[in-house]
């Protein structure tokens, strides 16, 4: 068994609409390695979410290749579908409207568990539900809840205790926390990295905050109009940023300390429409270095140090605060 549990190359998706082809995911490609942590970053609408859903076959892929243990997702049969996502789970961003509003939290939970023949009978069943709301921190007084009698902390506890019904090796957590107040978002947080280190599971953190980002992943790809920017380890990444792109977004990051002068990298120019995009870099309408190589023809990730990764040709030009 290889250390890389996911491989993704070349991957592409695009929609048609009446005003053209919009490349939602064009050309992305990543690694993943077994028990760690991926997080994906980007403004909304770039395509993180996609590419969640394409690896668990919500969606098809217009070509490329999504390998999990070795196997390629875009060709499976449903049969197959239906057997790997066992290894493949997700956790949703809007814990209430992706929860039935006429399910208990016990038949939410004990759902996965009788679509996949897990349990016989129902003593067997309520055993494996308090269990898995015992993992998740959920008094056994709420199994007769309903999602609107919850707050948004415990609705996202019964999607997160849903989700490891299955044993599952691999989460994609699209925004988990996002709709949390600041207080639970902790909690929740929390509660996954502990239980990717009892459990040994590998993420894909799909996010546009990247303070939490900072704290909860090993790497980090930054994701602009449907193309990866820029990967990094999560440290590198944040003190040497080299896409412009990866320094306007961690230069808005806000800094508790009235004496720490901070240099914000203000982003001007129109965005690029995703429908039938241009050649060359995405974001250099908004970029304060273009110029005319970066509109000439599309960019590739390049290597630049260890397991430092950026798509721009003005890298090394670029002289960019360090109190990012």
């Amino acid at each position: 068994m290889t250390d890389e549990i996911l491989i993704i190359r070349n991957l592409k998706k695009y929609f048609e609409t009446r005003l053209g082809t919009l490349h939602a995911v064009d050309d992305v490609s990543f690694k993943i390695k077994r028990g760690e942590t991926l997080g994906l970053v980007g403004e909304s609408g770039c395509g993180k979410s996609t590419i969640g859903r394409l690896i668990l076959g919500l969606q098809t892929a217009t070509s490329g290749e999504i390998l999990f243990n070795g196997k390629d997702v875009c060709k499976m049969s449903k049969q197959e579908l239906k057997n790997v996502r066992k290894d493949l789970q997700i956790i949703f961003q809007d814990p209430f409207s992706s929860l039935n509003p006429r399910m208990s939290v016990s038949e939410i939970i004990r759902e996965p568990l009788q679509i996949h023949n897990l349990v016989r009978g129902r003593a067997e069943s309520d055993k494996e539900v308090f269990r898995l709301m015992n993992i998740v921190g959920l008094s056994q007084r709420l199994l007769n809840a309903y999602p609107h009698e919850l707050d948004g902390g415990r609705r996202q506890r019964v999607g997160i205790a849903r989700a490891l019904a299955l044993q599952p090796q691999f989460i994609v957590c699209d925004e988990p926390v996002s709709s949390l107040d600041v207080s639970i978002q902790a909690q929740v947080l929390n509660l996954l990295k502990d239980l990717q280190k009892e459990l040994g599971l590998t993420y894909l953190f799909i996010t546009h905050d990247l303070s939490v980002v900072k704290f909860f992943s090993d790497n980090i790809a930054v994701m602009y109009l449907g193309q990866l920017v820029e990967t990094a380890k999560s440290d590198e990444l944040f003190q040497q940023p080299l896409h412009p792109y990866s320094q306007a977004l961690l230069s808005a990051i806000p800094v508790p300390d009235c004496h720490k002068k901070m240099r914000r990298v203000k982003l001007i120019g129109e965005i690029q429409s995703p429908v039938n995009p241009l050649p060359g870099c995405r974001f250099a309408k908004r970029c304060l270095y273009q110029d005319e190589a970066c509109t000439m023809q599309d960019l590739e990730l390049k290597p630049y140090g260890d397991a430092h990764y950026c798509a721009c040709c003005k890298v090394g030009q670029i002289n960019i605060a360090k109190e990012i």
